[in-house]
């Protein structure tokens, strides 16, 4: 069983009363091991070092305080997204397994719960089965949903998909993208060309790209962050499978590293388990297991 956060920062900070070089050593590794990244880490325990070296001696609830402000002051603010068009469209992008599709879905649910007409776009058109796949989300979630056969030319779908949503009402559009990287000068030129599709109907379209991340690859979630961002302007993450938080330091690592606000957390399998993303909720849940 894998420790949450609290625990492996509780373990490094236990029986401690100063903040001396076993006790970065202990943080740092603790906090390594929770896959926020060495970058961030090292930021945390630069800014904790500063602090300390003013007062040594303090309680362990002050150390923890204090390692708590540092962490939030990391995430870059993320209010809810705001359905400032009409329709608005919205690129989901990620690689394929990290639960892009079931993401689309439960996004699809979130905002037809709040009373918003959806309709999704099913732009994957190279993975075997990906289109059906939308398609169960989309009966699911009470959506409509523009599809075409395998194989069809992505902007081509999104172009469609772009044009029914204004002939419909819709207020939100979620287009799927293929989750392929193994051309990064591939995966531009594509969603270029969806993006142009798409504006050619709704000019300033899309209004929100994102990125879809799952937390329990560790490593593997900044180097996907990484190339995504290199391919198109990320405006928005979505960390998947944060069921717990003993990889809670993914969400703040790559935040941190690419400056790209987390719009929303998956937390389970139903589709109701899609959250916006509060980032003082969030902080709180890793030091006090209680709230998660």
């Amino acid at each position: 069983m894998a420790f949450s956060f609290f625990q492996k920062i509780g373990r490094a900070i236990a029986g401690r009363s100063r903040v001396d070089d076993d006790t970065l050593d202990a943080i740092e590794e603790a906090l390594i091991e929770s896959d926020m990244g060495v970058d961030t880490t090292l930021k945390v325990i630069d800014n904790l070092e500063e602090r300390a070296s003013r007062d040594k001696y303090m309680s362990q609830d002050e150390l923890r305080g204090m390692l708590r402000e540092e962490i939030s002051a990391l995430i870059p603010p993320s209010g809810p997204v705001e359905l400032n068009a009409s329709p608005y469209i919205v690129l989901v992008v990620g690689v394929n397994g990290v639960g892009k599709t079931t993401t689309i879905g439960k996004l699809a649910h979130y905002w037809k719960s709040r009373g918003k007409k959806v309709l999704l776009g099913a732009a994957d058109t190279f993975r075997a089965a990906a289109v059906d796949q939308l398609d169960i989300w989309a009966q699911r979630a009470g959506v409509d949903i523009i599809k075409q056969q395998m194989g069809s030319d992505p902007a081509a779908v999104a172009f469609d998909t772009a044009r029914a949503a204004v002939a419909r009402g819709a207020d939100v559009v979620l287009i799927d993208t293929a989750g392929r990287l193994h051309n990064r000068v591939d995966l531009m030129n594509e969603l270029t060309k969806i993006r142009n599709s798409v504006r050619k109907v709704v000019p300033g379209g899309p209004h929100e790209v994102l990125l879809v991340l799952d937390a329990s690859t560790g490593q593997n979630a900044f180097a996907q962050a990484k190339e995504f961002a290199r391919a198109t302007d990320i405006t928005g993450l979505v960390v998947t499978k944060l069921d717990g938080t003993a990889k809670g330091g993914v969400v703040v690592g790559v935040s941190d590293r690419f400056g790209i606000p987390v719009r929303f957390i998956g937390t389970g399998e139903k589709i109701e388990d899609l959250k916006p993303f509060d980032k003082e909720s969030f902080v709180a849940a890793l030091f006090n297991p209680e709230d998660i």
